[in-house]
Parts: structure tokens; sequence; C-alpha cells
């Protein structure tokens, strides 16, 4: 049998969508990289990681507990991220921050403080940095110094670029 030379068929035409703009800089929808800020010789002549070393002093599950949350987060990716309670934007004075926020035992909060950062050079994702981590016993608060050391901390990350990562 021959092919009908008519064919019912419409012809199609393909064509390429070609996006509106191209994008150049990290975007708060794409998979983080989770870093620890690392302390500038400067600033520092130890160079410590204050959110590893806080980290690091909590007890095994919680530590295990902020590490699978920090991964989930990073890959969320962390403004659509719905941690129950784990991941928790700031507000007021803290805006801009966000904390991973575990209860060890004998009701012992523990809070990891980051940061989502967009500009910073020479990398190619954004980042979710850890900044810092304190912890409290059942009950109270943290003071409005402890935030300020926290926020130092973060200016003092900000202020370099290339960021002071470990």
């Amino acid at each position: 049998m021959t092919p009908d030379a008519h064919s019912r068929r419409k012809p199609t035409t393909r064509t390429r969508k070609v996006p509106a703009s191209i994008r150049t800089d990290p975007s708060s929808d794409d998979v983080h990289d989770v870093v620890f800020f690392r302390r500038h010789r400067a600033d520092d002549p130890a160079q410590s990681i204050p959110g590893r070393e806080a980290l690091n002093s909590y007890p095994g599950k919680v530590r295990a507990t902020m590490r699978a949350v920090l991964v989930a987060v990073a890959a969320s990716p962390p403004k659509k991220f719905t941690g129950g309670g784990y991941w928790e934007a700031m507000k007021g004075d803290m805006a801009g921050w966000f904390e991973v926020r575990v209860d060890g035992p004998k009701r012992h909060h523990y809070r990891l403080f980051c940061r989502l950062d967009y500009q910073a050079t020479n990398v190619s994702k954004p980042l979710l940095v850890e900044v810092a981590g304190l912890d409290k016993p059942f009950r109270t608060v943290l003071s409005s110094a402890d935030y300020a050391k926290v926020r130092r901390l973060g200016d003092e990350y900000l202020s370099r670029n290339p960021r002071c990562l470990a």
C-alpha cells in the first residue's frame, strides 16, 4: 500500500522555548551547599569555627538530628522547607537569620544559627551557612547579648567576599 499523498495530520513546527532571561546568580530555589563560617585570622588568630564547635559540643542525638535537618533544608530549598519546628525563620533583630531548634536530654534546648548567602563569590551554589550555636536550659530565654554576639559573627562573615568558610 502506498502512503496517501494528502496526509490527514497537520504539519507540526517545532519551536524551542527561549527563557525570558538567563540567570547567572544563585537563586533561593536552588539546592544549597551546607558550610561552616570560619573566623578570619585578623578577627581571631585561632580561626575558630563557632558553628562547628557548638554543634560538636551537643549530645550525639541532637547533633544527628541537626545534621539531618540541615541536609533536608539544603535540598528543599530552605525557604520552602516545612520542618515541623526544627527550621525556623527568626524575626525582629534577628530577621534574615534561621535557626535549627532541637530539644535534648532533660529538656535542654539547642540552637544553631544559620544564614542563607546568595552573594558569595567563587561558589557555584547558594550557601546555607552555619554561623554559631547556643544552648539553654528549659524555660529560659537567650539574652539580647547572646543574640548580639551571633549577629556580630554574622556581620563578620558578610564583611568579606570571598567568604571565610571551613
